[in-house]
């Protein structure tokens, strides 16, 4: 093994205690591969398998809270008990191979397809349509209805029994998806939230609903988990809309995250060494250097984007960042892990072979949307 690499594989511990085997995590891909009713497919608990043996721990794709909160075709539920069995038989695939199995939870909010929520009601925050070519669609959406404040602490109350869900399915944590344009993003965001009660006005307001998810999963956590569960929460740092989220807003976010208690904070990034936009003094500097500064050694963070190479990882690496997440190489590369490891980091594969679908282990679904969409691969969930 090339001793540059020796940091990338160290064990790393957790707040919680929890030991990690090394420093690279699988990133969490949507992959449309599901049953209509929200179950796991085979398809899918291969493909999951076929890439949690070098990783330390196994992000998966998001999972919906409640039936209004489903984001995509082909995406598995955890909604209500019938779902657990599916969430075990997933959870299970991952940690035979000997990764920590961590589930992504969250609600789409604005950016649910009509066709597959109840009645088509799309929900948000406000009654506010996403941009087209907003942060997570091409596509103007539909107007969605303003939730109610009891229906804010009905979905509040719902990403805690989806966390009970994930502790009774033998998951090692859980993820709170607060990015990508999805609903905990749009409460923060000023371009989708128009609320004139405690949850939107002021950003403290904006936060509201973010910070009283993570106090209901951290409580759901303490009365039912037997063993340290993992609790990480991930967001996006800038929106491009105006109004909408800047640099400056998200670290304030991000300093209140990190006085949670949380086990990791998880940046969602398309390139690792971007520069922020607009909010803060120094648009030269990352914002991974931002987001170190401001958590200051609080909490771990995972960087993530555009980490292909060993090369890449190692000069990711040296920015200080904990953990790093791959994501579209372990589609690629389901080895990159080993191959550092065995030290023939030359031999780790960068780009797609098309021909080799069968031995990558990827859904049809997914494999559909890959090779049939002209300068299209499937980007981080």
């Amino acid at each position: 093994m090339n001793e540059n690499n020796e940091p990338l594989l160290s064990t790393f511990k957790l707040p919680n205690g929890v030991e990690l085997k090394n420093r690279i995590v699988m990133a969490p891909m949507t992959n449309f591969s599901s049953n209509p009713d929200g179950s796991v497919t085979d398809a899918e608990v291969n493909y999951y398998a076929r890439r949690s043996k070098g990783v330390s721990m196994v992000i998966t794709a998001c999972t919906y809270v409640t039936p209004n909160g489903k984001g995509f075709h082909g995406e598995f539920g955890a909604d209500h008990d019938g779902m657990i069995p599916s969430l075990k038989q997933l959870a299970e695939a991952i940690k035979e191979q000997g990764a920590k199995a961590v589930l992504q939870i969250f609600h789409g909010g604005r950016m649910c397809p009509p066709e597959l929520v109840p009645n088509g009601e799309i929900v948000s925050a406000s009654d506010v349509p996403a941009e087209k070519g907003g942060v997570s669609t091409d596509e103007p959406d539909v107007k969605p209805r303003a939730l109610t404040e009891a229906e804010v602490e009905e979905i509040i109350h719902a990403f805690g029994e989806t966390t009970r869900r994930a502790i009774e399915a033998g998951f090692d944590g859980v993820e709170i998806h607060g990015a990508n344009g999805y609903l905990i993003q749009q409460f923060f965001s000023p371009h989708s939230n128009r609320r004139e009660d405690r949850f939107g006005g002021s950003l403290e307001k904006r936060m509201a609903f973010p910070l009283a998810i993570v106090d209901e999963i951290k409580k759901t956590v303490k009365e039912h988990a037997k063993a340290p569960f993992i609790v990480g929460y991930r967001f996006s740092p800038e929106e491009p809309e105006t109004p909408g989220i800047t640099m400056g807003d998200t670290l304030k976010l991000v300093d209140a995250l990190a006085g949670k208690g949380l086990d990791y904070l998880h940046v969602s990034l398309n390139d690792f060494f971007s520069a922020p936009r607009r909010g803060v003094e120094d648009l030269t500097k990352t914002r991974i250097d931002y987001l170190l500064e401001t958590i200051d050694n609080r909490v771990p963070l995972i960087g993530v984007g555009s980490i292909y190479s060993a090369e890449d990882a190692r000069k990711a690496f040296k920015t200080g960042v904990p953990l790093l997440a791959l994501g579209r190489e372990l589609i690629i590369d389901p080895d990159w892990v080993q191959k550092v490891q065995e030290g023939k980091e030359a031999e780790i594969v960068t780009q797609l072979d098309k021909s080799k679908q069968e031995e990558l282990v990827i859904p049809d679904p997914l494999w559909n949307a890959i090779v049939n969409t002209p300068g299209w691969f499937p980007g981080v969930s």
